[in-house]
């Protein structure tokens, strides 16, 4: 039955793994199928004409996995293909976006900071967000050589606190009192992050908020997986499996998997 056909997710790698679990969580019986396109990682370097194409060819790789939707776990992929996506494939697609609203309408000191891909920043779809909150100061950083550091097992390194802080005081000094991560893999981050922040400053993902919006298009579409049984948990990579493997519970497999 199509509604116990599995949940389809990619990303440029292992950072939506943060957005799996979120899903995992407030859907614990449904099948999912993840797509870890770590040998291209980071998307937010490459062209949006590259990264289209690479989004279509995750999706056709899910779409013969039988996925009932698509979500595409990567920031940088929703803000540069989802709107080419959805017109070209007939399948329902879940985006995720820096989560600037409820920063911007919650900001006390009327200025937020947000930490993400040069390839999601430069977007269209971003600078549009951006536009809907002139009353707020929007501090906006790359990443530059995060998403490479968390691919490699080095999220918890010094060098990667060193690029945090040199990325982050600049906002602090500006006064923000929310930070906003605007890619997928910032949330392994969080306990980097927060030696650096101040207490008062509240980090934001779009986790929760994914999960949440999958739930009510499977809900008011082709439907939640009724059978309350163990569900499979399939994860697909194209290079070496080791890390991903080590933020993943036992009862996930894991596929190295040229695609």
């Amino acid at each position: 039955m199509q509604n116990n056909n599995p949940i389809g997710l990619f990303d440029s790698g292992i950072g939506g793994v943060t957005i799996w679990k979120a899903i995992n969580i407030l859907l614990p019986f449904e099948n999912t199928i993840y797509l870890a396109d770590s040998i291209n990682a980071p998307y937010g370097q490459k062209s949006a004409d590259e990264i289209t194409a690479l989004c279509f060819k995750n999706v056709n790789f899910l779409l013969k996995q039988n996925a009932k939707i698509i979500v595409v776990a990567c920031n940088t992929a929703t803000t540069n293909s989802i709107a080419e996506m959805r017109k070209c494939f007939d399948v329902p697609f879940i985006g995720i976006e820096p989560a600037i609203k409820p920063a911007a309408i919650n900001s006390k000191t009327q200025t937020i900071g947000i930490l993400a891909t040069k390839g999601t920043l430069n977007s269209v779809l971003f600078s549009q967000s951006v536009t809907t909150f002139k009353h707020v100061k929007i501090i906006e950083q790359i990443g530059h050589g995060l998403v490479q550091l968390i691919e490699n097992g080095d999220a918890n390194s010094l060098e990667t606190l060193g690029l945090l802080q040199a990325y982050l005081q600049p906002m602090i000094d500006q006064n923000i009192d929310y930070l906003v991560l605007g890619c997928s893999h910032y949330p392994f981050l969080i306990p980097q992050i927060k030696t650096i922040l101040p207490a008062h400053v509240i980090i934001i993902d779009s986790g929760d908020a994914v999960a949440k919006q999958t739930l009510h298009v499977l809900e008011n579409g082709v439907g939640i997986n009724d059978q309350k049984i163990t569900p499979q948990k399939i994860f697909h990579i194209n290079t070496n499996p080791s890390v991903l493997q080590s933020i993943l519970t036992n009862d996930c497999t894991v596929i190295r998997t040229d695609f």
